[in-house]
């Protein structure tokens, strides 16, 4: 049976989901499928790491929870399929990439695949959720996992961007080598936080010139054209 996610992850997916939290976290994901809608789709919950190869991480953008209106979550944080209507949080990232990037071309689709497959680790601290009833599936086992992902990536790789946006996010720099990699920390892009700290927080040009510094490829941030 394929992975649903990118075999350089295997280590740390293995070694997770030997322990007991992790057994009970996938049969409580298991259990609400079975009769409630949980989002995104069973096949989707490990997108960012099917994308995004840990060997290519260049950046990192931690969400808290994944949308949860119907058709919204495909497993990448602040992203959503194509044809599905912009959040508000989305439209503000968007509108902090036209001010910093004079290239930037406001996209019609928040469809972020394109980033996740040039090395933007598109992560939420919790993967599943209820639909229509935020937060649902916290403090249930994904922060573990997550949070040792964060840890994995930090050892396991260098000159790393991670981007912790509000204060949720930014909780997680303590699991971050700040001698190895970049932290930038700023307000949420949520409309009641971006005016506060995430407008003009110039992350996105900063995550471009600390790569080219370490030899590594930019970001490519504009999103291609939908067909």
């Amino acid at each position: 049976m394929t992975k649903p996610y990118h075999e350089s992850w295997d280590s740390i997916f293995q070694h997770e989901f030997d322990k007991p939290y992790m057994q009970s976290l996938l049969l409580y994901v298991e259990q609400e499928r079975s009769h409630k809608v949980v989002f995104p789709p069973a096949d989707l919950v490990f997108n960012a790491f099917r994308l995004t190869p840990l060997s290519q991480v260049k950046v990192v953008i931690l969400g808290q929870d994944p949308y949860h209106g119907v058709g919204q979550a495909h497993g990448l944080s602040f992203s959503v399929p194509p044809g599905v209507t912009q959040p508000p949080s989305l439209r503000n990232i968007f509108k902090e990439l036209e001010k910093e990037i004079e290239s930037f071309q406001k996209p019609i689709s928040g469809d972020l695949t394109s980033w996740a497959e040039q090395g933007v680790l598109l992560l939420n601290a919790t993967l599943t959720v209820r639909a229509h009833q935020a937060g649902s599936h916290q403090n249930k086992g994904w922060e573990q996992f997550t949070d040792s992902i964060i840890r994995y990536v930090s050892s396991c790789t260098e000159h790393v961007v991670f981007m912790l946006w509000g204060r949720y996010a930014g909780m997680k720099s303590t699991l971050i080598d700040a001698r190895k990699h970049l932290i930038l920390q700023s307000a949420h892009p949520s409309p009641f936080s971006a005016h506060r700290g995430f407008l003009g927080n110039n992350h996105f040009t900063k995550a471009d010139q600390y790569l080219r510094k370490h030899n590594r490829k930019p970001i490519n941030w504009n999103l291609p054209a939908e067909d």
